[in-house]
């Protein structure tokens, strides 16, 4: 499996926040010990964002316009977001052309929606990427897999044709969203404390949806922040259970997968044990 990275995306920071540098330096170092593929995201068009953005959104981003408290300001943000934009899309025609890829970027893209951002991310890379696929004319599943409900991406696809979102998240929780499915958005809201056996089989169900859906590609948001040493969530899946996804996940091809949360100093062992061979 080839890994999307540029260590491009490790030269921003901002003291104190959980979504650091350190975090993919730790899990790329790691997968390059396990004898990984990387490639550099390619640079795609502007005009692909406006898919799912509007010119003013990408504006406030481009001049830091704008305030979140979990999303700061940050000289430069824009072009490392879209450095990852780049890298969804690169993990997208990689998949497509050889069943399986991963990119390893950030910022996170899950929580912006068409006309705002949150929750760590300014632009939703998955969507984009997802977006690019439609317009070739593909069915797309989105499976959400982290452990916060991807409010911007269901914001976007909400009522769409051909592509479906499917969630897996804990409630209560940010962004508050995520309680019910409706139309083409399918949302599994989990208690906190939900283990291996409660996540997987909600899992399953997922993929009965996806099955029948019958998608021509898969995309994943990867969360890690499911994992039971995780600060900020409150999941309690071990390792086991990454390996059990990973087994299911394998039945799936092309699939192509974005990082999206995770907070440990265990994402790239957890990562490994749902893409070994």
């Amino acid at each position: 499996m080839k890994i999307i990275f540029d260590s491009r995306c490790l030269e921003y920071s901002f003291p104190g926040h959980p979504e650091s540098p350190q975090r993919i330096k730790l899990a790329y170092d790691y997968l390059k010990s396990k004898n990984y593929e990387f490639i550099l995201p390619q640079d795609f068009s502007e005009e692909l964002i406006l898919n799912v953005h509007t010119w003013e959104h990408i504006t406030r981003v481009k001049k830091g316009n704008f305030y979140d408290p979990d999303t700061p300001r940050i000289e430069g943000i824009y072009s490392y977001a879209k450095l990852a934009v780049d890298g969804a899309i690169t993990a997208y025609e990689v998949a497509i052309n050889e069943g399986v890829a991963f990119s390893l970027m950030r910022p996170p893209g899950h929580h912006a929606g068409e006309n705002f951002l949150g929750g760590f991310c300014y632009l939703n890379n998955i969507a984009v990427a997802v977006a690019k696929a439609l317009n070739e004319g593909k069915r797309v599943a989105i499976l959400d897999i982290d452990a916060h409900h991807g409010n911007g991406t269901e914001d976007i696809f909400l009522g769409k044709e051909n592509v479906i979102y499917v969630s897996l998240h804990q409630v209560p929780l940010y962004p508050g969203t995520g309680l019910d499915s409706q139309n083409n958005c399918y949302n599994f809201p989990l208690p906190p404390g939900t283990q291996n056996e409660e996540y997987l089989n909600a899992l399953d169900e997922a993929l009965q949806i996806i099955s029948k859906f019958n998608p021509d590609v898969v995309a994943l948001s990867l969360g890690l922040d499911t994992y039971c040493e995780d600060f900020l969530t409150n999941f309690q899946l071990t390792f086991e259970a990454y390996e059990k996804i990973g087994e299911r996940l394998k039945k799936i091809r092309p699939l192509f997968a974005v990082l999206e949360g995770g907070y440990t100093s265990h994402l790239g062992s957890l990562i490994d044990a749902i893409f070994k061979d």
